[in-house]
């Protein structure tokens, strides 16, 4: 292992920790955080593949090229249906009851991400995935946060089955960010 690639690990579990204590709605923790390396990177790309050819999304693809090539990749995720108990109607259900019950009645995705999420669980997530790429910044890590890979982690169940919504960030140290002039 090269001195970038031990860096990057360890700025991988920085990122996992700046997600986990980044501020939560009232102090609840409904985030999964995971860093893959290795052949779970292997594993997130085939899916990424799989899953961008099977709908014809080609995004996917060209993802899946730089997840493969990352040295490591944090996942973070929410228990979106997971409600905060305030009825703010963001959701779109009239109180927290009526989301939670809604959940339960979800059988079959067919879509990247189940719902209905609580949208203060979202903001949670936007922020602890703030938290984690700007302690990747502050740590000279290229980075990219990414829709299709967090699609793949949750198809593969990597944040497990209360994991509802995640995106994925791959790290690389190289002599060039290989995450922008991307061909699609």
């Amino acid at each position: 292992m090269t001195v970038e690639r031990t860096a990057v690990s360890t700025v991988a579990g920085l990122m996992a920790l700046a997600a986990r204590t980044a501020p939560k709605a009232k102090g609840e923790d409904a985030i999964l955080v995971r860093v893959s390396e290795g052949k779970e990177l292997a594993s997130l790309a085939e899916a990424m593949n799989a899953f961008g050819s099977a709908h014809n999304i080609s995004f996917f693809l060209r993802d899946a090229k730089n997840i493969a090539a990352s040295d490591a990749c944090v996942i973070i995720g929410a228990k979106g249906d997971m409600p905060v108990g305030v009825n703010c109607g963001a959701c779109g259900f009239g109180s927290c009851a009526e989301l939670a019950k809604e959940a339960k009645k979800r059988t079959i995705r067919g879509t990247p991400f189940a719902g209905p999420n609580c949208a203060m669980r979202m903001t949670d997530l936007g922020i602890a995935i703030g938290s984690a790429v700007k302690t990747a910044q502050i740590h000279n890590v290229d980075n990219r946060i990414m829709y299709s890979a967090g699609t793949a982690a949750v198809e593969l169940g990597l944040l497990g089955k209360t994991c509802t919504v995640a995106y994925a960030i791959p790290l690389s140290a190289r002599g060039k960010n290989m995450f922008f002039d991307r061909q699609v």
